[in-house]
């Protein structure tokens, strides 16, 4: 999985920075992303695609990660997706990712007039929209074929999941801890009952009913 990464840096990259997403799909609760570059290359854990980890894998897989890599997050929340529609709303938590992680590499790497040119961001998906100064090249089921990116994955799905847990107590009647947002019968039916919480996604109110 590490071949993705090697054949950046022939191109002349030192910086192989991973980046992925978790919640485009739900009807509730924020999109997060997650950017990760990595210091070590050996895990313990299984590191793939973080859907196809229980989730006991998943969290240790997400401490390992955190232990062996520098780590950025980026959230948009359920307002900013209704207001920028949610895949500019993903393209700015990868934004977001991206700057925190970066804020977390030492000077002496950033300080070097030659750093922006040796980053490269490794997104997953076809598509991806930014200001910031990087190449990026973007991926078709990166998540399953780049380390780096399902690294990103991981985390970006463990965050999320935490996030929707505590909207779980704050919000009971809907059931967020089994269906994290998405919209499952049991989720719909809820609605029904119950109408919108602050966190629902009111842009994306047509597939309440589907």
């Amino acid at each position: 999985m590490l071949s993705y990464e090697e054949k950046v840096k022939q191109e002349g990259f030192d910086f192989i920075i991973g980046v992925d997403e978790a919640g485009r799909g739900p009807l509730a609760g924020p999109v997060v992303a997650s950017a990760v570059l990595l210091k070590e290359i050996d895990f313990n854990s299984p590191i793939r695609d973080s859907k196809k980890l229980s989730p006991q894998q998943r969290e240790c897989a997400f401490e390992e990660i955190y232990a062996k890599a520098y780590v950025g997050v980026g959230v948009m929340s359920e307002k900013i997706i209704d207001k920028e529609n949610i895949l500019q709303a993903t393209f700015l938590a990868m934004e977001s990712a991206v700057m925190d992680l970066a804020r977390q590499i030492p000077e002496s790497f950033c300080d070097q007039k030659s750093f922006v040119k040796k980053v490269c961001l490794l997104i997953d998906g076809n598509r991806f929209q930014t200001k910031l100064p990087y190449s990026y090249r973007t991926i078709v089921n990166g998540d399953n074929l780049v380390f780096s990116i399902s690294c990103a994955s991981i985390v970006a799905k463990v965050t999320r999941d935490r996030m929707i847990d505590v909207y779980d107590k704050i919000f009971p009647q809907y059931g967020f801890k089994k269906h994290k947002g998405y919209g499952t019968q049991i989720h719909r039916e809820a609605i029904k009952r119950h109408g919108l919480s602050v966190i629902h996604r009111k842009t994306f109110s047509e597939k309440f009913s589907a």
